[in-house]
């Protein structure tokens, strides 16, 4: 901390399991004595809205640690923030994985509780904005969005935001908050030590305070502050971008999965990944992919994939149409059977993005590299599944996969060293 003039403190530790307020407490106590002697002129935290008198385990730590840092004389600006919508949060991660995942939900009467989310974006503004205020502004400020809204209501706008049925969610007071985080932990990938204090700080109601609010100090966003609508579409937008896996080197935005992210945050993703080192060099297995589909076919069981375009084609999708525009070059936008090229990168990288009616969106990806012996090839299979239809999907075709994709590559791979 030394030289340093403000200081963002966004720590906390519920996933540390029963005692985490202790080790929360610890950690800022340690902080602010940093800061103190350090010389540090400003600390921002984000906490969380604790407008209740009886608070959550959880809410009552994020308060405590808001007054352990002011504790020292180091001046604070405290955020305090309810639901943040965006890739990370985990409010939002166990909102989305509940609202994909069930169709139909039996939930505590805490479902009906008010709220005030705020985009992350928004979260993000306000924190730049604390740090460049003037040196007389300190205290503790809420931070919320446009609307106040229910658990129940985000969840039904949710699932229309991500083009799903609209859920069925059934209240029933006796489910305690413990059986609830045991529940979350079962049918989501967020731990129930993480699920557990967050539903216990949703008996609170947690909305911005007007005589406390960060507009009071801060100015708003430019354009104003973002609905809850148009954060969850920019949120499943982000996620569903082929290019989040794909471009290493596209510039990273509020809404994207950081890397410093847990491993369940973002959302469903199945990957089929199959890799091979081939003698062939990079130009001639480049050659081989480059000329997928359409009259060379796809290197095994055509038939399967035949079958496949004509059950798309049954319900209405685009079933295999003609091949393709040019067997041997490829063009980002062409057809390619029931793909569509989605990205290639000459002698690198081909995406396809699958056109046929789907209970999601698959992509089939290949990955060349260079090697002293040969190429390289990594091929994938990728499928983000939209609501319980799309995990079933995903699941049935385990065993095709094992089938198909491995001799693809394999016969693909020695069609190269052939030529």
């Amino acid at each position: 901390l030394a030289g340093v003039d403000v200081a963002f403190y966004l720590l906390h530790s519920i996933s540390t399991g029963a005692k985490f307020d202790d080790l929360e407490s610890a950690m800022a106590r340690t902080f602010a004595e940093a800061a103190s002697r350090m010389g540090v002129k400003r600390i921002v935290y984000l906490g969380g809205i604790a407008n209740d008198e009886n608070l959550s385990k959880h809410l009552e730590s994020r308060r405590s640690v808001g007054k352990m840092l002011a504790g020292t004389g180091v001046p604070v600006i405290e955020l305090r923030a309810g639901v943040i919508i965006g890739s990370g949060s985990a409010s939002f991660e166990m909102l989305r994985y509940l609202t994909e995942h069930l169709p139909a939900m039996v939930t505590p009467k805490w479902v009906d509780n008010p709220t005030q989310p705020i985009a992350i974006v928004n979260i993000l503004h306000f924190l730049v904005a604390a740090a460049r205020a003037p040196q007389d502004v300190q205290g503790v400020f809420d931070v919320g969005g446009d609307e106040t809204i229910t658990y129940r209501s985000m969840m039904a706008r949710y699932a229309k935001a991500a083009g799903l049925r609209r859920r069925i969610i059934v209240r029933v007071p006796l489910l305690t908050p413990r059986v609830s985080s045991m529940w979350v932990g079962l049918v989501t990938p967020v731990p129930a030590s993480i699920a557990r204090p967050l539903i216990d700080s949703l008996i609170n109601k947690v909305v911005v305070d007007p005589a406390k609010s960060v507009l009071k100090a801060l100015p708003p966003p430019p354009g104003g502050l973002l609905s809850f609508d148009q954060a969850v579409k920019r949120a499943i937008e982000r996620t569903n971008a082929p290019t989040r896996w794909t471009d290493a080197s596209r510039p990273w935005a509020a809404w994207d999965v950081a890397v410093t992210d847990p491993a369940w945050t973002g959302g469903s993703l199945f990957v089929d990944e199959r890799e091979q080192t081939t003698r062939a060099s990079t130009a001639e297995v480049w050659k081989v992919l480059s000329s997928l589909g359409g009259s060379t076919g796809w290197y095994g069981f055509e038939w399967l994939w035949r079958l496949r375009g004509r059950i798309d084609s049954v319900f209405g999708g685009v079933g295999m149409r003609t091949g393709r525009r040019d067997q041997h070059v490829l063009r980002v936008g062409d057809a390619l059977d029931f793909w569509r090229i989605a990205d290639v990168k000459e002698g690198e990288m081909l995406l396809l993005c699958a056109e046929m009616r789907l209970p999601g969106q698959a992509w089939l990806e290949f990955r060349l590299s260079t090697k002293e012996d040969g190429t390289h090839v990594v091929q994938r299979a990728i499928f983000r599944p939209r609501g319980l239809a799309g995990r079933l999907y995903w699941w049935a075709l385990i065993p095709f996969h094992a089938i198909i994709f491995p001799g693809m590559l394999r016969n693909a791979l020695a069609q190269a060293e052939k030529s």
